[in-house]
Parts: C-alpha cells; sequence; structure tokens
C-alpha cells in the first residue's frame, strides 16, 4: 500500500483544520482554535488503488512561518487553502508555493489550490474566476470546498494523491529513459571499440582533464577499468 505525505499550508483561520479533522473524522469544527501543528492519518482509496495519507496539518500564524522550510522539505505534496471570504489569505498563499518551489528546488510539485467556506457564498471576497486563473497559472487543479457541509472535501484530498502519483510516473518515465539513452550511446561506443554488444560496453567520463575508459568484459570479477591521460 502506498503512503503519501500530505501537507496543508495557508494563513489561520482559512479552514486548513476543518478541512483536514472533516476529512479524516468526518466531523466539523465549529469553534477556531489556532493549530501549532498536528498530525492525521487515514487509508482511503483512489482511483481502485489502497492508498494511506499521512497529513500534516500546519500553523497559519506568522510567528510559527519559520517552522514551514521543514515541513515542505519532508511533503510530497501540498494543498494550499485560503478563504474565498478573506481577500487577503488569498494574497498570502502567493509566497507560501514560490516557498515550496524554492525549499523542493524544481517546478513541478504536487499542489491542488483550495478556495474554503464556498458554503458563505454572500460573504464572497475572491471570486472562482479569480482562484481558476491563480491556478492556472500555476499549472495545478482548483477546487472551492466547504468543511462544514463536506463540499469536495474527499475530492480533494483524492486529487492530490492523483498528483503525486503524476509526478511520481513522470519522474519513473525519465529515469527509464535516461538508462534507455545511456544504453544506447554505451552500446555504440562499445562497437566502435570492436567490444561484443552483448559481453560488455564502454563508459566515458571526462573530469577536469581525464578520460576515465572503462571497458566492462564478461569476467568472473566483473569488469576492469582502465585509465588514460587525455592528450588534447
Amino acid at each position: 500500500m502506498r503512503e503519501y505525505k500530505v501537507v496543508v499550508l495557508g494563513s489561520g483561520g482559512v479552514g486548513k483544520s476543518a478541512l483536514t479533522v472533516q476529512f479524516v473524522t468526518g466531523t466539523f469544527i465549529e469553534k477556531y482554535d489556532p493549530t501549532i501543528e498536528d498530525f492525521y492519518r487515514k487509508e482511503i482509496e483512489v482511483d481502485s488503488s489502497p492508498s494511506v495519507l499521512e497529513i500534516l496539518d500546519t500553523a497559519g500564524t506568522e510567528q510559527f512561518a519559520s517552522m514551514r522550510d521543514l515541513y515542505i522539505r519532508n511533503g510530497q505534496g501540498f494543498i494550499l487553502v485560503y478563504s474565498l471570504v478573506n481577500q487577503q489569505s488569498f494574497q498570502d498563499i502567493k509566497p507560501m508555493r514560490d516557498q515550496i518551489i524554492r525549499v523542493k528546488r524544481y517546478q513541478q510539485v504536487p499542489v491542488v489550490l483550495v478556495g474554503n467556506k464556498v458554503d458563505l457564498e454572500e460573504e464572497r471576497e475572491v471570486s472562482p474566476s479569480e482562484g481558476q486563473a491563480l491556478a492556472e497559472d500555476w499549472g495545478c487543479p482548483f477546487m472551492e470546498t466547504s468543511a462544514k457541509s463536506k463540499t469536495m472535501v474527499d475530492e480533494l484530498f483524492a486529487e492530490i494523491v492523483r498528483q503525486i502519483d503524476r509526478l511520481i510516473d513522470l519522474s519513473k518515465k525519465k529515469k527509464k529513459k535516461n538508462s534507455s539513452d545511456l544504453l544506447s550511446v554505451s552500446s555504440s561506443l562499445g562497437l566502435c571499440c570492436g567490444q561484443e554488444a552483448f559481453g560488455g560496453y564502454v563508459a566515458e567520463a571526462k573530469r577536469g582533464g581525464l578520460i576515465s575508459t572503462c571497458i566492462a568484459s564478461r569476467t568472473q570479477g566483473g569488469f576492469s577499468p582502465r585509465k588514460k591521460k587525455n592528450n588534447t
């Protein structure tokens, strides 16, 4: 059973804990109690595949913002939550995504953007089109949810699993392609040097003026390396 580490981020009071608790226990938290750090674990099935979610519900208050780097470093997927009745919380979510990119050091990170409290439609300050436009800019899914009415809550956590799976699959395909390309180059080098395509390969790595040539022959001990100086 595959495990997924999910981090829930957003400003204070946007409903991060309410969404997480609603998903895990099926209950709604009426009273707001600022979170420092809460950890939840739940088994679910996504697209007929059993999965275990390890969910970290993080502090939204600024005094704990310095802890985010650690949360981000350990997370695989990120749910970024703002309150659609609070325009400032929508603005606050943008630097959090930038922080994820900075800490992870790559652009493709599994993220779902969430506008919470859709049950308070009459108090809305952030339009659906604003949320959708930001999600398109980030290249991630966008949802509007309600922890109170459980609107799109289960779908939200299923979607972050899909996003993580998608990135894992892309990574595997990239590694497979790189391995295939390396094998192709190695085989070509072996044939050029008169080596048996099945019995060995030639790999060259250029490091600081030296070319290390390793010819792998079919011997009991494995392969024997041979180094030579580059006279060029």
